[in-house]
């Protein structure tokens, strides 16, 4: 049976945690599923580890709704959810909404975007149109260029007030699910109980609702540079099923992330 946004829910308010990966094709989809992970992000991450470029700004929609659809065909039971390119949000709600309806189109269940405040009347108006929202703060990789690298956010008490605010206002707009990367583990801690949630965390401590990492990362694929909040799974698990399985389970158990993974 497909794990629904209701059931996502459900899992948050009873405290079981929530696991998810990125995914971009239908091999991996079905093994993920298989492995117990809940839910399949198309990330536009796709634009570092598929397509090499050095930032997931030149991801176009295209990228992401082809994407989608070889994640959808792959996957019977997880809840997908694809992300929104740079340049298919920052525009009118009206013209969101046109680029959402593709992703879900395609095969998604939620779409994610970046931002808090500025994303509201958007959220709002995708929302009340049926489309599924996941929200993104903290560390917002298409904004890396603004933020001036990939730095920690709401470190400053003023920061961390703000996206402690961002984080209620998204939902107040009607966010179903809010991604937190690159924050305090004490903000994310504080956000996690402010909101129904769920929060998925990624770099965010280990009190959030749920977990993300980047599949190719946790897989040791990628050749780049890893986060810090990034672990190697492949080294202990040996295969990649077993990669994943380990995954799945210490999230479920809260030992990941560890203090060593968190801000």
């Amino acid at each position: 049976m497909r794990i629904t946004l209701t059931a996502l829910q459900k899992m948050a308010h009873e405290g079981n945690r929530i696991t998810q990966l990125t995914c971009y094709d239908a091999s991996f989809a079905s093994l993920l599923e298989g492995a117990g992970v809940e839910t399949l992000l198309i990330g536009d991450s796709l634009g570092n580890v598929l397509q090499g470029h050095e930032s997931t700004l030149p991801v176009r929609l295209r990228d992401i709704v082809y994407h989608t659809e070889c994640v959808a065909r792959g996957a019977k039971r997880a809840f997908i959810i694809g992300d929104m390119p740079f340049g298919t949000f920052q525009v009118s709600p009206q013209d969101t909404f046109r680029n959402a309806a593709e992703i879900m189109a395609a095969g998604a269940h939620m779409v994610k975007l970046e931002g808090g405040r500025p994303m509201l009347e958007t959220v709002r108006f995708l929302t009340d149109r049926g489309i599924p929202v996941c929200g993104h703060l903290g560390l917002t990789p298409q904004s890396v260029n603004q933020m001036g690298g990939y730095k920690v956010q709401g470190r400053q008490q003023s920061d961390a007030e703000r996206l402690l605010e961002e984080a209620q206002l998204l939902e107040e707009a009607g966010a179903g699910m809010i991604v937190l990367e690159a924050i305090p583990a004490a903000l994310a801690k504080q956000i996690t109980a402010a909101v129904r949630g769920p929060t998925i965390g990624i770099g965010a401590g280990v009190d959030c609702h749920g977990q993300v990492l980047v599949l190719h990362d946790m897989l040791d694929i990628y050749p780049g540079k890893k986060a810090k909040f990034v672990k190697n799974y492949m080294r202990p698990g040996g295969t990649i099923q077993a990669a994943v399985e380990l995954f799945v389970k210490e999230v479920k158990a809260k030992t990941f992330p560890g203090p060593e993974h968190s801000f």
